[in-house]
Protein backbone atom coordinates (compact mmCIF):
# COMPACT_ATOMS: atom_id res chain seq x y z
CA UNK A 1 0.00 0.00 0.00
CA UNK A 2 1.22 3.47 -0.89
CA UNK A 3 -0.23 6.56 0.75
CA UNK A 4 0.66 10.09 -0.35
CA UNK A 5 0.35 13.18 1.80
CA UNK A 6 1.50 16.77 1.87
CA UNK A 7 -0.41 18.23 -1.03
CA UNK A 8 -2.29 21.51 -0.84
CA UNK A 9 -2.68 25.02 -2.17
CA UNK A 10 0.40 27.19 -2.49
CA UNK A 11 1.24 30.44 -4.24
CA UNK A 12 3.70 30.55 -7.14
CA UNK A 13 7.24 30.48 -5.82
CA UNK A 14 6.21 28.54 -2.74
CA UNK A 15 7.23 25.09 -1.52
CA UNK A 16 5.61 21.83 -0.56
CA UNK A 17 6.97 18.49 0.59
CA UNK A 18 5.09 15.40 -0.47
CA UNK A 19 5.45 12.11 1.40
CA UNK A 20 4.82 8.57 0.17
CA UNK A 21 4.44 6.03 2.96
CA UNK A 22 4.81 2.42 1.83
CA UNK A 23 3.60 -0.66 3.66
CA UNK A 24 3.07 -4.34 2.96
CA UNK A 25 6.24 -4.85 0.90
CA UNK A 26 9.97 -5.04 1.49
CA UNK A 27 10.56 -1.35 0.95
CA UNK A 28 14.27 -1.62 0.15
CA UNK A 29 13.49 -3.94 -2.77
CA UNK A 30 11.52 -1.23 -4.58
CA UNK A 31 12.45 1.77 -6.66
CA UNK A 32 9.93 4.59 -6.19
CA UNK A 33 8.66 7.08 -8.70
CA UNK A 34 6.53 10.20 -8.54
CA UNK A 35 4.14 10.96 -11.38
CA UNK A 36 1.58 13.70 -11.91
CA UNK A 37 -1.55 14.21 -13.93
CA UNK A 38 -3.15 17.55 -14.65
CA UNK A 39 -6.78 17.90 -15.79
CA UNK A 40 -7.12 16.96 -19.44
CA UNK A 41 -3.53 15.78 -19.70
CA UNK A 42 -1.82 12.44 -19.63
CA UNK A 43 0.10 11.19 -16.64
CA UNK A 44 3.73 12.27 -16.73
CA UNK A 45 6.90 11.27 -14.96
CA UNK A 46 8.25 13.67 -12.34
CA UNK A 47 11.06 11.96 -10.43
CA UNK A 48 12.34 8.54 -9.41
CA UNK A 49 14.77 7.10 -6.92
CA UNK A 50 16.53 3.74 -6.79
CA UNK A 51 16.24 1.16 -4.00
CA UNK A 52 18.76 2.67 -1.64
CA UNK A 53 18.73 6.18 -3.08
CA UNK A 54 21.96 6.02 -5.01
CA UNK A 55 20.40 7.08 -8.28
CA UNK A 56 17.74 9.67 -9.03
CA UNK A 57 16.01 10.79 -12.20
CA UNK A 58 14.06 13.98 -12.89
CA UNK A 59 11.86 15.37 -15.59
CA UNK A 60 13.66 18.29 -17.21
CA UNK A 61 11.02 20.82 -16.14
CA UNK A 62 11.55 20.10 -12.43
CA UNK A 63 15.33 19.75 -12.34
CA UNK A 64 16.83 22.16 -9.85
CA UNK A 65 13.46 22.75 -8.19
CA UNK A 66 12.36 19.30 -6.98
CA UNK A 67 14.33 16.82 -4.91
CA UNK A 68 13.39 13.19 -4.35
CA UNK A 69 14.75 11.32 -1.35
CA UNK A 70 13.99 8.26 0.72
CA UNK A 71 14.42 7.04 4.28
CA UNK A 72 14.30 3.26 4.15
CA UNK A 73 14.10 2.97 7.94
CA UNK A 74 10.77 4.84 7.74
CA UNK A 75 9.51 3.19 4.53
CA UNK A 76 8.97 6.68 3.16
CA UNK A 77 9.89 8.62 0.04
CA UNK A 78 9.76 12.42 -0.12
CA UNK A 79 9.39 14.90 -2.93
CA UNK A 80 10.56 18.37 -1.93
CA UNK A 81 9.11 20.89 -4.35
CA UNK A 82 10.51 24.41 -4.38
CA UNK A 83 9.89 27.41 -6.64
CA UNK A 84 6.52 26.00 -7.59
CA UNK A 85 4.87 27.20 -10.77
CA UNK A 86 1.24 27.29 -11.87
CA UNK A 87 2.04 24.57 -14.38
CA UNK A 88 3.03 22.22 -11.54
CA UNK A 89 -0.65 21.97 -10.59
CA UNK A 90 -1.70 18.32 -10.76
CA UNK A 91 -2.54 15.21 -8.80
CA UNK A 92 0.76 13.71 -7.68
CA UNK A 93 1.01 9.95 -7.21
CA UNK A 94 3.82 7.75 -6.03
CA UNK A 95 4.46 4.29 -7.42
CA UNK A 96 6.65 1.32 -6.52
CA UNK A 97 8.67 -0.90 -8.85
CA UNK A 98 10.28 -4.11 -7.65
CA UNK A 99 13.85 -4.53 -8.85
CA UNK A 100 16.84 -6.65 -7.93
CA UNK A 101 19.25 -3.92 -9.05
CA UNK A 102 20.40 -1.29 -6.58
CA UNK A 103 20.71 1.43 -9.23
CA UNK A 104 17.61 0.61 -11.24
CA UNK A 105 15.02 3.34 -11.82
CA UNK A 106 12.49 4.03 -14.53
CA UNK A 107 10.52 6.91 -16.02
CA UNK A 108 7.84 4.64 -17.51
CA UNK A 109 4.62 4.35 -15.50
CA UNK A 110 3.94 0.93 -17.04
CA UNK A 111 6.95 -0.45 -15.19
CA UNK A 112 5.49 0.35 -11.77
CA UNK A 113 3.23 -2.24 -10.22
CA UNK A 114 1.90 -0.46 -7.16
CA UNK A 115 0.30 2.98 -7.00
CA UNK A 116 -1.05 5.33 -4.41
CA UNK A 117 -4.29 7.28 -4.69
CA UNK A 118 -2.61 10.61 -5.22
CA UNK A 119 -2.53 14.00 -3.53
CA UNK A 120 -3.64 17.28 -5.09
CA UNK A 121 -1.12 20.07 -5.55
CA UNK A 122 -2.54 23.42 -6.62
CA UNK A 123 -0.27 26.36 -7.39
CA UNK A 124 -2.30 29.53 -7.70
CA UNK A 125 -2.59 33.12 -6.60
Amino acid sequence: QLVESGGGLVEPGGSLRLSCAVSGVSFDKYAIGWFRQAPGKEREFVAAISRIGGRTLYQDSVKGRFTISRVNALNTVYLQMNSLKVEDTAVYSCAARWTNLYSDTSTAPTEYGYWGQGTQVTVST
